[in-house]
């Protein structure tokens, strides 16, 4: 049994165990859930050597503060981050190590909202329905991290990571443009081409279920402005318009049904961008048919 762990310090806003999500049950009102920048937390298990399962821990806007408990080799991805061991600078999407006893801390974002800290060997928290991941919106999975908690590292795989450094950019701090493909629902809307043409806004009211647009409202089709619609399943990257009219893209905590149409649905590598937005950012929505 592995005797590695971290020790929570402190965690900024919000820090969260996750993984790839618990797939294959919408069908019984289980969201997916897991890491809401997928290519982030993959890229952090891959410098490590881990597995594909490994959770890691996704820290939103910085703040983390953690101490090893034995010798740690650790990466950081995502949002570009300010991060020191014991006062010295660390690099981002390159291994390095944390010896037993020495603290890692985390900055707020120069760029993006969400960063990953991997350590080799995963995570080690209990699974719910065959994941780690902390889903917001249901509550399953792991609580939030919370200072004074340890957190148990997993035992090593065979496989030692050989890169030193992956030459990958870091989000976009300036307009963000996401590639959306048609959805279920553009009969509903008067003119569903606006939503590529409308300058975009992130709002601060978003989250790990959605995150809400302002700009100019999209209308509905005359004939359906005071229609109702069924519930439907929904899906990660999802672009459902309530009656206001402003888009909300989903991530990874969103409700598996909704009753409000849904215009388009961003493409995979669209919502790991849409994951790194802040509230302010400018944001245009680009049809990919």
């Amino acid at each position: 049994m592995s005797t590695r762990a971290v020790e929570i310090l402190a965690t900024g806003p919000l820090a969260l165990v996750q993984d790839l999500g618990r797939v294959g049950h919408l069908a019984v009102g289980v969201g997916r859930a897991g890491a809401a920048d997928i290519g982030a937390h993959l890229l952090g298990g891959r410098l490590l050597g881990n597995l594909p399962d490994a959770a890691s821990l996704e820290v939103t806007f910085g703040g983390l503060q953690l101490r090893a408990k034995g010798d740690l080799l650790a990466c950081l991805t995502g949002a570009t981050t300010p991060a020191t061991v014991d006062g010295r600078a660390v690099p981002m999407a390159s291994p390095f190590a944390i010896r037993d006893g020495q603290e890692l801390a985390l900055q707020p974002p120069t760029a993006g909202l969400r960063t990953y800290v991997g350590v080799r060997g995963g995570i080690d928290v209990q699974p719910v329905l065959g994941s780690l991941s902390s889903d917001t919106m249901s509550g399953l999975g792991p609580a939030p991290v919370r200072p004074g908690q340890v957190l148990p590292v997993g035992r090593v795989t065979a496989r030692f990571p050989h890169v030193d450094v992956a030459g990958v950019p870091g989000p976009d701090p300036g307009t963000v443009t996401l590639d959306v493909l048609p959805g279920p629902r553009l009969d509903w809307f008067a003119a569903p081409e606006r939503l590529a043409s409308t300058p975009w806004r992130v709002t601060s009211h978003s989250d790990r279920v959605g995150i809400r647009l302002e700009g100019e409202p999209l209308e509905r089709h005359p004939e359906l402005r005071d229609a109702e619609l069924p519930s439907e399943g929904m899906v990660r990257g999802a672009i459902q318009v309530p009656p206001s009219g402003l888009p909300v893209l989903f991530l990874n905590d969103h409700p598996v049904t909704g009753g409000y149409p849904v215009l388009g649905v961003l493409r995979a590598a669209a919502v790991d961008l849409a994951a790194q937005l802040v509230p302010g950012q400018d944001v245009r929505l680009r049809w990919d048919q």
